[in-house]
């Protein structure tokens, strides 16, 4: 048996199950959770169910003292909800830390210590959670997903929102979301009907959630559903409730609006050259309907890149990102 918080799962724990797993014939991992933590029980759970699709993982959601000064029957109340949960009485407890050892002793197993001074990883949960940047390296692919920034480019057409979006992901050594709709139209020789609003939709969400797992620290976007939104209602003067549903649930720390004071491109995918200035102000007028966190940025291409560099650090102040 291995018991944790899981509070984030990081790469001590994955060395501490895996080296668990190669041990015995079979391995249980109890996650036990308290309503009171920054990082859901429920989510936790199922990230090391992701994680070790091999191994029984339990999810034990007693409020239990978490020091044996806390109670005077502390270990008896550990016993009885390890017991309860647990699918048979584990022959060996695994540990980094000296609990372990009463642990064990409580169940009447035997203790296997496992890199008891963390000499071969360095990280401790309190570590990840104070620094999440500083130690990138050690969080596992689900835990990252919850400590990701993400910054989404937007605005009218031919604004820089491509190139800028490019640029950032090259500075920040990090990947980007392109946007999904010049895919799908160049397919389409330019042809766009209402139908293929959802098209785009789900291509932006999808494409999105699939890079999500490269990203470093940071995943810019270029454009969202907030966007497409107001394509539709500006083509058809309308929009699907489904993609209504996915903007509001989008999950962006910041957007950068990108103003229309340069030059217009000509581009097969590009619809309204006369109404830059509009479009602006309705995605401005909806990232503020919907308290969305936005920066303007405007000017020639040399002062938008260091005007947008400086509002993404801002967004790791005190956080230790470099």
């Amino acid at each position: 048996m291995v018991l944790g918080k899981f509070l984030p799962p990081h790469k001590g724990h994955e060395y501490l199950v895996q080296f668990a797993a190669n041990y015995v014939d079979e391995l249980t991992v109890v996650v036990g959770t308290l309503q009171s933590e920054p990082i859901p029980g429920e989510m936790r759970y199922a990230w090391m169910k992701e994680l070790f699709p091999h191994v029984n993982v339990v999810h034990l959601t007693d409020e239990n003292p978490q020091y044996p000064e806390e109670h005077e029957d502390f270990w008896n109340i550990w016993k009885n909800s390890l017991n309860r949960v647990m699918p048979w009485s584990p022959d060996y407890v695994f540990a980094s830390e000296d609990y372990g050892n009463k642990l064990a002793e409580v169940l009447e197993a035997e203790f296997i210590a496992c890199d008891p001074g963390r000499n071969i990883m360095p990280v401790s949960g309190t570590t990840v959670r104070d620094e999440p940047y500083v130690n990138w390296q050690y969080l596992t692919d689900p835990a990252r997903s919850w400590y990701l920034k993400k910054v989404c480019i937007v605005g009218p057409e031919s604004v820089g929102k491509s190139t800028l979006t490019r640029n950032l992901a090259q500075h920040f050594n990090t990947t980007f979301v392109p946007e999904y709709a010049r895919t799908y139209l160049k397919i389409q020789d330019g042809q766009l009907g209402y139908e293929d609003m959802a098209v785009i939709a789900r291509g932006q969400f999808s494409s999105e959630k699939a890079l999500e797992k490269y990203a470093n620290k940071l995943l810019f976007a270029d454009t969202d559903l907030v966007t497409t939104t107001i394509w539709s209602e500006f083509l058809y003067q309308k929009c699907d409730d489904s993609i209504y549903q996915m903007a509001k649930d989008s999950d962006y720390d910041l957007y950068l609006l990108l103003d229309v004071d340069v030059p217009w491109v000509e581009d097969i995918v590009r619809y309204l050259p006369e109404n830059r200035s509009d479009f602006f102000d309705k995605i401005e007028h909806k990232l503020q309907e919907l308290g969305r966190d936005y920066v303007v940025i405007s000017g020639d291409w040399k002062q938008r890149f260091s005007d947008a560099v400086y509002a993404v650090n801002k967004l790791f102040e005190g956080k230790c990102y470099e």
